[in-house]
Parts: C-alpha cells; structure tokens; sequence
C-alpha cells in the first residue's frame, strides 16, 4: 500500500471529485466524540496535519448566514447527546472501504453508476488509503441503514438514512480514535 502522505490523502480525497461530500479531520478535544463532531459540522477545526479538507460549501452564501450549513443541528450541551448517539450505529473496519466508495457514487447505488467496475479498482485504492489514516482501534460509526454483521455496501445499496442535513438524504461516516475525529459526509440536495 502507498504511504500515507498530503499528497496520498489528496490523491484519496479525489474519490468525491465528482460528489457532494465534505470531508473534514480534527484533533479529538472531548472525551465525549460527538463534541469533537459538532465543532467539524460547525466548521470550527482545522486539519491538525495540514493536509487537504473538502468543504463544498465553503464559499456558498448559506455558509455566510449559517455557518451550521447544510447541517441542522449539532449537540451543544451533554443533554442534547441523547438525541445524536442513536443516530448512528458502529460499522466494522471491513466494511469501512465499500462505504467510503459507496460515498463518491452518485446516487449512493453501485449499479447504477456508470462504468463502476472499470473505476472500482481506482476506486477502491483509495478508500483503503482513506481508512489508512485511521489506526487499529479506531471507531467507525454511520448514519446509513444496513443488515448483517459485516455489510458490503456495493450488496446493499443505501436505501435509510438518518439525515443530520436540510436535505431529505445524507449518508456519512465518522471515524474516532485517541487523537482524531473524522467526517466524510455525502449530501443529496435533490
């Protein structure tokens, strides 16, 4: 596998090239995790390595006048975590590859995007160096609907979400370990 570099993050990071997803690392600041979450969806963090974060809101005027968006809401106080913590469920690091693609397909369903065997490979060299960043005991966690212990998401196409954006449909990850906090959220504006 490549090193993990800035610029093999970067290289990963072009998986949502071509999607509506934010990718965002912080330094982990709170025992609590979902704090660590809520500053990210607040764009209060930085890259604690200084390598590429995508925002495709950046520069869009709702971000001027909300700086929570396209998020709705994130936990601000201990009560308010009751709320977050069963919207998501822990993924098994195997599954964690097919969900990071699964990510930068539009439409969130392999078999409806074009050419996706010829690009799988490509595809999935880069979901591995995204899970890469993320040592052994690190914590996945979801927002996306699935069965089974250990879910492909190319079999299982997302079909439920639990949406924490304006959108009717969002589907991400959050990875956590000791020193990390990390969200790779796709939105469907549509």
């Amino acid at each position: 596998m490549t090193e993990l570099t800035a610029e093999a993050w970067s290289d990963a990071l072009e998986l949502y090239r071509y999607s509506y997803t934010a990718v965002s690392v912080a330094r982990r600041a709170h025992e609590e995790w979902w704090f660590d979450v809520a500053a990210i969806m607040r764009g209060q963090t930085s890259e604690p390595r200084g390598w590429l974060s995508l925002d495709p809101d950046a520069d869009e005027f709702e971000r001027r006048d909300d700086p929570l968006f396209p998020f709705v809401e994130a936990p601000a106080t201990p009560a308010e975590l009751v709320r977050f913590r069963p919207r998501v469920t822990e993924v098994p690091r195997s599954s964690v590859p097919s969900l990071l693609v699964l990510l930068g397909v539009p439409g969130l369903d392999v078999t409806e995007s074009t050419e996706f065997d010829r690009r799988r490979p490509e595809m999935e060299r880069r979901a591995r160096l995204i899970t890469s960043r993320f040592p052994d005991g690190t914590l996945f966690h979801s927002n996306v609907g699935w069965k089974g212990a250990n879910p492909d998401f190319y079999e299982q196409p997302v079909r439920l979400t639990d949406p924490f954006s304006r959108y009717g449909w969002d589907a991400g990850l959050i990875a956590v370990n000791t020193t990390e906090v990390a969200m790779i959220w796709h939105f469907d504006p549509t």
